[in-house]
């Protein structure tokens, strides 16, 4: 309950101390639980329902709607603030966090940020194609309570060249057309604002494939901030050996490469020969991996790299990272909790209803997501900070760590209780229906 109350009353400082600031901090706090609470999607209307019926709070309709699609809430430094309230946010001496973009499909044809963007995930009877929002973000990797998670950090909204280019009315903010940025130049900004937070860790950017490459690497190394690289490493990408000691009679610039070794696909039959088992925490539980790690000089990166092969019966899968001090089992256990980020997008699309919103207008549409990420990202603080481990409610075989709606229901039964609710002195009398609470835990 105090948890809750501290996180709430951290995130309402950045409001003005004016009238019109403190109503918005007190909606604000309330809106953000309205959204955790598992009753029913985050849609706009679904909030107001749960703010009337659930908190109490006297709220007219078209007050509520203008505050949610308000240009005047300070999410930098909400998120700033939210980001200071994560509790040992360092893995082993480093901050982990993993950019990525997932997309969010829609079916109003004037929505902010809308285009056909490519779904590489669609199954066969779905569009390669949907008209959908292409979502550029970042999430912190942290252990919480025996379980990897993945805590939003930061989003942008990537638009394609051409719409903005066409002056598209998806691609406008208040009328403004926004200006072209790569997701590249997306991740940069946003990796460099958490360093400048952080700036006493070092930070280890985990990617997939298609960002782990030096459009990605060679910014962030020009930055003032100190990150390493770990991603998968692709089939055809050319290894080199370690450059060879210059002598000092040698004339001519030292060499920057070593003896060509060949391509990952060429090198797999030999290394696995060589590859030994080890012992890694991974999905869960601690598992036996078959693996060789070696030191050499990527060719598209320009530097030396750790270079770990895993292999399984008839198949096998190469990593990378610029930090050489990292062993192979740390980078194997690292990649692996990458996937956190990829059910992080469906717990905010499905779970939280990022997905069923239906605001068109762009400042509603950011405030919207800027919600479900913040909602999001506190219910993993909470996990967190919390003294006993959530108690799985659906039992899983195989699996014994609580699960995401575990926890929103712990906060929905603290969020609910009248003990809380006294902590909030500026909050109207309730009138809470006594028959929706009682089915809102039913349902929890």
């Amino acid at each position: 309950m105090f948890i809750l109350r501290d996180l709430l009353r951290a995130l309402q400082a950045p409001f003005s101390d004016s009238r019109l600031g403190r109503e918005r901090a007190h909606w604000f706090a309330f809106t953000l639980l309205a959204v955790i609470v598992p009753f029913t999607s985050s849609m706009t209307s679904n909030l107001l329902r749960s703010l009337q019926t659930l908190f109490g709070l006297d709220l007219n309709s078209r007050r509520f709607y203008t505050f949610m699609a308000s240009n005047k809430l300070p999410w930098d430094r909400l998120w700033m603030v939210l980001w200071k309230q994560i509790p040992d946010p360092a893995v082993e001496g480093r901050l982990l966090v993993a950019p990525d973009d997932s997309i969010n499909n829609k079916t109003g044809r004037k929505i902010f940020g809308c285009s056909f963007f490519h779904d590489h995930t669609a199954k066969l009877n779905q569009p390669t194609y949907p008209w959908s929002q292409n979502i550029v973000s970042i999430g912190l990797l942290k252990m919480i309570k025996g379980r990897w998670c993945c805590l939003p950090l930061a989003f942008r909204f990537y638009f394609m060249k051409k719409d903005i280019e066409a002056q598209s009315l998806t691609a406008k903010i208040a009328g403004v057309p926004v200006t072209f940025r790569s997701k590249m130049a997306q991740a940069v900004v946003m990796l460099c604002s958490v360093a400048e937070q952080f700036s006493q860790l070092p930070v280890l950017v985990v990617t997939d494939s298609w960002f782990g490459n030096d459009g990605l690497l060679r910014p962030l190394n020009a930055s003032a901030y100190a990150f390493e690289l770990l991603s998968r490493l692709r089939a055809n990408v050319t290894l080199c050996d370690l450059p060879p000691q210059a002598s000092i009679r040698q004339r001519g610039r030292p060499r920057k490469y070593g003896t060509r070794l060949g391509s990952a696909s060429e090198l797999a039959a030999s290394r696995k020969t060589q590859a030994k088992m080890r012992s890694v925490f991974l999905y869960g539980k601690q598992r036996e991996v078959l693996a060789y790690d070696e030191v050499v000089m990527l060719k598209n990166l320009r530097c030396p790299v750790r270079l770990v092969w895993v292999f399984r019966k008839t198949r096998w899968v190469a990593f990378f990272s610029t930090g050489l001090t990292l062993s192979a089992q740390q980078v194997i256990e690292y990649y692996g909790a990458r996937w956190k980020i990829e059910s992080g997008f469906k717990e905010i699309r499905q779970e939280i209803g990022s997905a069923k919103s239906q605001t068109r207008n762009a400042h509603a549409v950011i405030n919207h997501l800027n919600f479900c990420m913040m909602a999001t990202t506190i219910t993993g603080i909470y996990a967190d900070r919390i003294k006993a481990d959530p108690q799985r409610r659906h039992v899983v075989k195989g699996r014994t760590s609580f699960a995401f709606s575990d926890v929103r229901r712990l906060i929905a039964d603290a969020a609910l209780s009248e003990d809380f609710l006294r902590l909030w002195p500026d909050r109207e009398k309730c009138r809470q229906n006594t028959f929706v609470s009682l089915l809102l835990r039913m349902v929890a």
